[in-house]
């Protein structure tokens, strides 16, 4: 053993081998520590040496440093901006699931009325020869009845002119019980219309807020790392670069 040793000291050369076969052993040994080196080793020591090389240090210029604080600063007012505008599209979304369910309880009472009616209608009508004044009296009646569907919301505007001209499906001419049933029963339908677009407004709009708030967490989280990277780098900006200004390149966020 002292001679080994002796030789080590007096002679470089041999050194100069352990020294290599060390160096070119350590790789080796956290390469066989995966198991997926066996089937692909070629592949194993290129991910070795590119980690090694994207751990060294990099040390950013002044010019990219002063990019990255400034990128920073845009970045947090756009995430500002990304998240003011999350806040109104639940605001929107929040009306439209209030207006869905007015629009449901709506539908629900046009529905009874319906049901109402057509139970009044099974008993039968009492026949007679109308007159002149009956049927006068009829196109009245069907008048107030759907001049009161319109002022509740249960009719379209455009529902009053077609009954006043006796033009889709308005029949002045038949007995007030089977007026009010048309009535009901085409208020139902239209209830039951506005209810299913209401609802489908409010799936779009919360759509809306789903696809608002993944936009503003990722750019919270762009602007947090890129804060981070600010503040590293800010102390290689030159005294006063921070107060020099330049138009701003916003980043563009979720608009209302």
């Amino acid at each position: 053993m002292n001679v080994v040793a002796e030789m080590l000291l007096t002679e470089p050369t041999p050194l100069v081998i352990w020294g290599s076969l060390l160096v070119m052993t350590v790789p080796a040994v956290m390469l066989l520590g995966s198991p997926h080196v066996l089937r692909e080793p070629g592949r194993a020591l290129r991910q070795l040496f590119a980690g090694l090389y994207r751990g060294r240090p990099a040390r950013p210029t002044s010019q990219e440093a002063a990019e990255a604080v400034r990128f920073a600063a845009e970045v947090r007012v756009a995430a500002d901006r990304a998240a003011v505008a999350a806040d109104q599209w639940r605001r929107r979304w929040e009306q439209a699931d209030e207006q869905q369910a007015t629009d449901w309880q709506a539908w629900i009472d046009a529905d009874a009325r319906l049901r109402d009616s057509m139970a009044a209608a099974a008993f039968g009508l009492p026949w007679s020869a109308p007159t002149c004044e009956e049927y006068a009296a009829r196109e009245r009646f069907l008048h107030r009845a759907v001049a009161a569907a319109v002022d509740r919301g249960d009719l379209p505007a455009t529902a009053m002119t077609d009954a006043l001209a006796g033009g889709h499906g308005w029949d002045a001419r038949l007995h007030p019980v089977e007026q009010q049933l048309v009535v009901n029963r085409a208020a139902a339908t239209y209830r039951r219309l506005r209810y299913e677009q209401s609802a489908q407004a409010e799936q779009d709009a919360w759509r809306d807020v789903a696809s608002a708030d993944r936009a503003g967490r990722a750019l919270r989280r762009t602007a947090d790392e890129a804060a981070t990277r600010a503040t590293e780098w800010r102390s290689l900006l030159p005294t006063g670069t921070t107060g020099r200004r330049r138009t701003a390149r916003l980043v563009p966020a979720p608009a209302m």
